[in-house]
C-alpha cells in the first residue's frame, strides 16, 4: 500500500522541533498550497500543510524534496516514499540539500514569482546566488540556513496571515541608515486569507560577531573562578563595559523606532487594565507553582504601585522578545535580531504599540539568567550567590546607564512600570521552568527577594 504525501507528513510533523502542537494528537493534517519551484530530480516543491488538534488549526510551511535516488548525505532528513506522476521518489526536507536551496537564493535575484510565491531582493540588493548553504540546529520555532559567510536566511515554519513584524522593522531602519540592524536582502511572501504573508527573510550573516548571551556567560565564568573577595570589576571577562554599550544601542533603536512607525500614550484607564491582567497571571502562576506564593506579596505590591499611575505612558513599536540572546556583537557595535516578537503571539499583538521599557524590562531579566544559570546543579552554589548577585548587579546598572545616555527614558514613574514588567516577566519564567527545567526555578524566584 502506497502512502500519500498528506499521510507520510502526518507521520514526521510530529518529530520536528518547530511542530508546535507536540503532545496532542493530529486529527488531520491537509496539504492546503502545493507549488514546484524546481521540476526534475531532484524537485523542489513549496508546502503548506494544515494541522487540525481538536480545535486548533495550524499552518506550517515545508519545502519539501523530490529523488527517485537518496544519498547517504540526506537520509536523516528523509520524510518517506510515495508514488510521484508514476514513480517511487523519496520525499525529504529540502533545506537540507544544497542542490534545491541555491533556488531559493536565484529567485530572490531576480524577483520572481511562482504561482502564487513571491521572491523579493531588498532595495538596492545584489545577491550572489554561487553560495551553498548550510542548516543551523539550534533554533525551535523557525529554520534558518547561512549561505556561505554572506547571508543568513531564515524560514519561518509556523505562519500566521500578515506581515512579519521582523521585515517590517529591518526594512525600515536599514533604509533610515540604522547601525544596529543586519542589512536585509531579501524576502519570500504569499497570500494567506487575502493578507500578504511573510515566509521566509534573508539578512546579512554576521560572520564574526559574537553573541551577547554567550560573552556575558563568558564573564560570569570568569568571575567564578577569581579569588573570593576580588571585586568584578577586576575580573578578567568584566562586562560591565559592553553592558552600558548595549544599554546605549538599544536607546537608539527605540529612537529609531519611534521615528519609522507612529507612536501614541495609553492612558490611566489602560494602564489599570494592563495592572488587572498582571495580576491574573499573577494568581494563576501561584495556583500552579505554590512555591511562588511566599513570594508573591512583592509582586502585588509593584502592580497596586503601577495601578496607581495618573498619567500617560508613552508606546511605539519595540523588539517584544529581548534579551542577550538577540544581540550579536560585532567589531565595531551591538547588533539587534529578530525583532518578530513572540512567536507564540498572534501578529495583530506583536505588531502592537508598547512601552520600550518592556524590552529594557526583558534584558535585566537575561542578566539575572546570565548571571544565576550557571549555579543550577554547582557544588558551591550557596558560596557563589554573593558573586551571581554582585555580576547581575554591575551590569544591569551599568545597562541603564547606557540606556539614559542614549535617551531611553527611565525617571520618576517609569521606574514604577519598569519594576511592575521586570516581575511580570518574572511570573512567567516560574511558570515556565517549573514545567520545563525544575532545577532553574531558583533563577526567576529571585526576583522577588
Amino acid at each position: 500500500m502506497t502512502t500519500s504525501l498528506q499521510g507520510l507528513l502526518a507521520g514526521w510533523i510530529t518529530g520536528q522541533r518547530w511542530f508546535a502542537g507536540k503532545g496532542r494528537a493530529i486529527d488531520d493534517l491537509s496539504i492546503e498550497s502545493e507549488i514546484e519551484i524546481a521540476a526534475g530530480d531532484p524537485a523542489l516543491l513549496h508546502l503548506i500543510v494544515c494541522v487540525r488538534q481538536g480545535e486548533r488549526r495550524t499552518r506550517y510551511q515545508i519545502p519539501v524534496g523530490l529523488r527517485e535516488h537518496l544519498p547517504d548525505r540526506l537520509g536523516h532528513v528523509l520524510v518517506g516514499t510515495c508514488r510521484r506522476d508514476g514513480r517511487e521518489v523519496n520525499v525529504y526536507d529540502a533545506l537540507h540539500d544544497s542542490a534545491l536551496t541555491g533556488h531559493l537564493l536565484e529567485g530572490m535575484a531576480a524577483d520572481r514569482r511562482f504561482d502564487g510565491l513571491g521572491f523579493h531582493p531588498a532595495h538596492g540588493a545584489e545577491i550572489d546566488t554561487s553560495l551553498r548553504s548550510l542548516v543551523l540546529t539550534a533554533e525551535q520555532s523557525n529554520t534558518s540556513l547561512v549561505y556561505g559567510d554572506k547571508y543568513i536566511f531564515k524560514l519561518f515554519r509556523q505562519l500566521n496571515p500578515g506581515v512579519n513584524p521582523e521585515l517590517e522593522i529591518i526594512t525600515a531602519l536599514a533604509d533610515a541608515g540604522s547601525a544596529h540592524v543586519a542589512r536585509p536582502y531579501g524576502w519570500i511572501e504569499t497570500e494567506l486569507q487575502g493578507e500578504p504573508t511573510t515566509l521566509a527573510i534573508m539578512q546579512e550573516y554576521l560572520q564574526n560577531a559574537n553573541e551577547g548571551w554567550s560573552m556575558a556567560l563568558t564573564s560570569v565564568r570568569d568571575l567564578y573562578a577569581c579569588p573570593e573577595g576580588m571585586p568584578a570589576e577586576d575580573a578578567g571577562g568584566d562586562f560591565a563595559a559592553e553592558a552600558r554599550r548595549l544599554g546605549l544601542a538599544t536607546a537608539q533603536v527605540h529612537r529609531e523606532l519611534a521615528r519609522a512607525f507612529p507612536t501614541g500614550t495609553i492612558e490611566p484607564p489602560e494602564i489599570k487594565r494592563m495592572t488587572e491582567r498582571f495580576r491574573r497571571r499573577l494568581d494563576k502562576a501561584v495556583a500552579e507553582v505554590p512555591r511562588l506564593g511566599e513570594h508573591a506579596a512583592v509582586a502585588a505590591e509593584a502592580f497596586d504601585r503601577l495601578s496607581d499611575v495618573g498619567h500617560e505612558i508613552p508606546v511605539q513599536r519595540v523588539h517584544g522578545d529581548y534579551h542577550l540572546g538577540q544581540v550579536m556583537r560585532t567589531m565595531t557595535d551591538w547588533v539587534v535580531l529578530d525583532f518578530e516578537g513572540e512567536p507564540g503571539q498572534p501578529l495583530a499583538e506583536r505588531r502592537a504599540l508598547d512601552s520600550p521599557l518592556r524590552d529594557v524590562a526583558g534584558m535585566l531579566r537575561s542578566f539575572e539568567y546570565a548571571a544565576r544559570h550557571l549555579l543550577a546543579g554547582h557544588p558551591n552554589a550557596d558560596g557563589l550567590e554573593s558573586r551571581a548577585r554582585e555580576w547581575s548587579e554591575r551590569n544591569r546598572a551599568a545597562f541603564l546607564a547606557g540606556y539614559s545616555e542614549g535617551g531611553g527614558r527611565i525617571r520618576g514613574d517609569d521606574a514604577v512600570l519598569l519594576r511592575a514588567l521586570e516581575l511580570s516577566k518574572a511570573v512567567y519564567e516560574v511558570v515556565y521552568e517549573a514545567r520545563n527545567r525544575p532545577s532553574w526555578l531558583p533563577i526567576p524566584l529571585a526576583a522577588f527577594r
